[in-house]
């Protein structure tokens, strides 16, 4: 029987044990990370593509060719394919991100051998069909529309346009951009981009040799690289020279606010001491920002400041919404906060609770062997190996005051953010 009236001891967070994949690369050159564990007969398989290079002239490509995987192939229209996965109680899904683009497939072992052939099907004879390109364009236009009357949405695409230029991270759709669609266009991409030679498949969950087979069997020997290798390189950043951008809109009651700055990546030595310093200033419920524009000044419901880590680059940004009235004096108030990160040295006690915060939530995400292979992807496409884990938990535990005081003076330069407003000022 559990004594209840007694708490449960505490205890320091000392390592954090990792689960760390089995690798199998195939001759085609598609590589195969598995986790295996758990009693559940459940997967989630990820086929991971790197996006094709970006091409200004053709911005909606990479996005859109994710996309509408899913709406045909030579042999089963969108309806079809939905229905195959459903009938099996299987999920299907597509993910488009900066860097790279996934299916994701989540199904009972005993169906795998029913279900991937469609993934299969999709991932090698999608069609994009001309009737289904009309209808995505016409939904993407709409929904554009729907989203240019949201501020934050606006502040958002006008900050990464400022931050990354005409890149693939700065791409801010515009109506007349989804005119550049071409079904043949979307063909070659589709081609060169899903290509085993391009392709990372993450396996997480009861993963026996059976699974494995399966796998190999499908996407081995008979998925061939085409001729032409897939171009994922990408231009360089051109951030802009203008750093203060001011959308008005008379009738808002709320502003948009979002400022920050080029930053650096997970793969930078100083990454994880400059997660502790965001944390502090925004980056959980207790921060800086929330006790004082939030809690103190009441200008708004919510307020966080996060880092980006992307392949090419980076950003630390603040983001909130505020009364359109006390606009200027949350910017103030957010300027504030950040001179006094780079000026007072923060309290033991403060630095305390983020340390325990922090480690608390990296292994609170840690809750199935899915989060372990997320953890995995983090590193992996980064560049990086399980010893920055080991590094981050160690910088948190160990970072002092003075070391976060140099940081915020070396890397939070106020003269040097971009600062969009959408709404009034």
């Amino acid at each position: 029987m559990i004594e209840r009236t007694i708490a449960p001891e505490f205890k320091d967070i000392d390592h954090i044990k990792l689960i760390k994949p089995e690798h199998i690369k195939l001759d085609n050159g598609c590589d195969i990370y598995s986790f295996n564990s758990g009693d559940q007969e459940l997967v989630r398989i990820e086929w991971i593509f790197s996006n094709l290079r970006f091409d200004p002239a053709k911005p909606l490509l990479n996005v859109a060719v994710n996309t509408m995987l899913t709406e045909g192939t030579s042999t089963l229209n969108a309806s079809q394919i939905a229905d195959k996965v459903d009938f099996y109680g299987a999920f299907l899904q597509v993910d488009y991100g900066y860097d790279n683009s996934q299916v994701v497939l989540y199904t009972l072992n005993k169906h795998l051998k029913s279900t991937l052939p469609v993934i299969k099907d999709i991932i090698t004879d999608s069609i994009f069909p001309e009737s289904e390109l009309e209808t995505f364009i016409r939904n993407q236009q709409q929904k554009l529309q729907v989203s240019l009357q949201k501020n934050d949405i606006v502040a958002r695409r006008k900050f990464n346009k400022a931050l990354y230029g005409n890149t693939i991270y700065g791409l801010s759709a515009e109506f007349e951009d989804y005119k550049t669609l071409h079904r043949d266009d979307m063909l070659w991409h589709f081609k060169q981009m899903y290509q085993p030679s391009n392709c990372v498949i993450v396996v997480a969950g009861m993963v026996d040799s059976t699974t494995l087979d399966q796998l190999i069997s499908a996407f081995g020997d008979k998925w061939e690289n085409p001729t032409v290798e897939a171009n994922i390189s990408q231009p360089e950043l051109n951030p802009a020279s203008e750093h203060f951008y001011f959308v008005e809109k008379p009738d808002a009651l709320q502003s948009a606010i979002r400022m920050g700055l080029p930053s650096i990546t997970r793969t930078h030595a100083d990454f994880p001491a400059l997660q502790v310093l965001n944390t502090v200033l925004g980056g959980y419920f207790g921060s800086r920002l929330m006790a004082n524009i939030r809690e103190d000044k009441g200008y708004t419901y919510g307020i966080g400041s996060g880092i980006s880590s992307l392949n090419k680059g980076g950003a630390w940004f603040v983001a909130t919404e505020v009364g359109a009235d006390v606009c200027k004096s949350a910017l103030t108030e957010i300027e504030k906060e950040i001179n006094l990160l780079k000026t007072e040295l923060i309290s033991e006690e403060e630095l305390s609770l983020v340390r325990n915060y922090m480690l608390g939530s990296l292994l609170g995400s840690l809750e199935n062997v899915m989060s372990h292979a997320d953890k995995f992807k983090n590193i992996h496409f980064a560049g990086l190996d399980y010893d920055y884990y080991d590094r981050y938990t160690n910088v948190v535990k160990t970072i002092t005051s003075e070391e976060l005081l140099q940081l915020a003076n070396k890397y939070l330069d106020l003269d040097k953010f971009y600062k969009v407003i959408v709404g009034k000022y």
